[in-house]
């Protein structure tokens, strides 16, 4: 690990947004050589950042400063400098609401250039269609009927996944903890809740239209109707766009989990990372760490049919790592590289598809988020 970066076209990035800031790691084609940049956006919590290759390459924080409050900001030089958007994602004056922390940007369709959206707490979806310079709220979504019954989970009333139809124009999802998954197929004007088969073992009703708490929603991108989520209470898939989703945790040792990760090529391979939860009434707050303090990264080929347990390089004693719901990524080298972060501010990552796994930094700030790209 060398100081830097220095990317050049072609090369991979790592964007790791901590609780202190981000950083942005530089690989190699062989990822055997790695850069570390300077401290980015410090003093915010980053939430989440993401690498719009469209127009030239621009990258963008979800940053959460006690000062200066949630600022979306960006980068067209690869974090050498950046620039709040002159226009912050914000709800109306007359509203009465306040947006709480930035938890997740995206950027919209390649037929879209220009677009973004932003998910906030209090569950709200924001649209920019100027590369993130304004935003503006997209109503359908904060008018649902149902929203005056959402709750929120333990991090709050958070709209934490967004997926986009590359493919079909005016079609995406959102999760939102813990309101459920819903989806659009007009741009946002209306939604419709798409829960159907997720448990949620919390409520008073097993199986509701909505109310229950994904972790993290993903799509393959080469088949958009074929949807993932690491929820609460188990991990889904649905082959259908989210009007019906089939439980696949059974080969899991626990139900439990936050991150999610999609093979960028194969659709039927997914990873996740089970987690134990329990009440820690001795220290008044939760207890969250993988499973049997065995650091286990589980991959399934087959769409979450079968599970294998992948440890080679990985603690197996005394892990008490933790993983938040956006630390762990996938790249698109050959073969698919994986990479996960813990709040501890390790991280691990593969060059083999799971199959072996190496330590990349550690004495980081707790890790929020992971995020590949390819420079452009």
């Amino acid at each position: 690990m060398t100081p830097g970066p220095s990317a050049r076209p072609g090369d991979l990035i790592l964007l790791v947004g901590t609780r202190k800031g981000s950083f942005i790691l530089t690989g190699d084609a062989e990822r055997r050589k790695w850069e570390i940049g300077p401290l980015q956006n410090p003093g915010a919590e980053v939430f989440h950042m993401c690498y719009d290759d469209r127009d030239g390459g621009r990258i963008l924080a979800a940053a959460n400063s006690e000062i200066w409050g949630p600022q979306l900001q960006y980068s067209d030089d690869l974090g050498s400098s950046w620039v709040s958007a002159p226009g912050q994602p914000r709800f109306s004056k007359d509203s009465g609401a306040t947006v709480k922390r930035l938890w997740h940007v995206e950027p919209g369709p390649p037929s879209e250039p220009g677009v973004l959206y932003a998910g906030v707490d209090p569950a709200a979806l924001f649209r920019s269609d100027d590369g993130g310079a304004n935003w503006q709220e997209v109503a359908g979504l904060s008018r649902h009927p149902t929203r005056p019954q959402w709750e929120g989970g333990f991090g709050g009333l958070c709209l934490h996944s967004i997926v986009v139809d590359p493919r079909t124009s005016g079609r995406m999802w959102v999760g939102i903890s813990a309101a459920g998954v819903f989806g659009t197929d007009d741009g946002g004007a209306t939604w419709q809740p798409m829960n159907q088969g997720v448990r949620a073992d919390f409520a008073p009703e097993p199986f509701p239209e909505w109310g229950q708490c994904p972790h993290k929603v993903l799509s393959s991108r080469s088949r958009p109707e074929l949807l993932y989520q690491q929820n609460h209470c188990g991990v889904f898939r649905s082959d259908s766009g989210g009007r019906a989703w089939k439980d696949v945790s059974e080969g899991l040792p626990s139900r439990f989990g936050f991150v999610l990760g999609l093979h960028p090529r194969d659709p039927d391979t997914i990873y996740v990372v089970p987690e134990d939860e329990a009440l820690g009434t001795e220290v008044g707050g939760w207890l969250r760490f993988v499973t049997g303090a065995r650091f286990r990264v589980y991959r399934s080929r087959n769409g979450g049919g079968d599970w294998e347990a992948l440890t080679r390089g990985l603690p197996q004693t005394n892990a008490y790592l933790h993983l938040l719901r956006e630390a762990l990524a996938t790249d698109t080298l050959e073969p698919c590289g994986i990479y996960v972060g813990t709040t501890s501010g390790q991280i691990f990552f593969s060059r083999d598809e799971g199959d072996s796994w190496e330590l990349l930094v550690e004495y980081l700030p707790p890790i929020n988020s992971l995020t590949c790209a390819r420079v452009v």
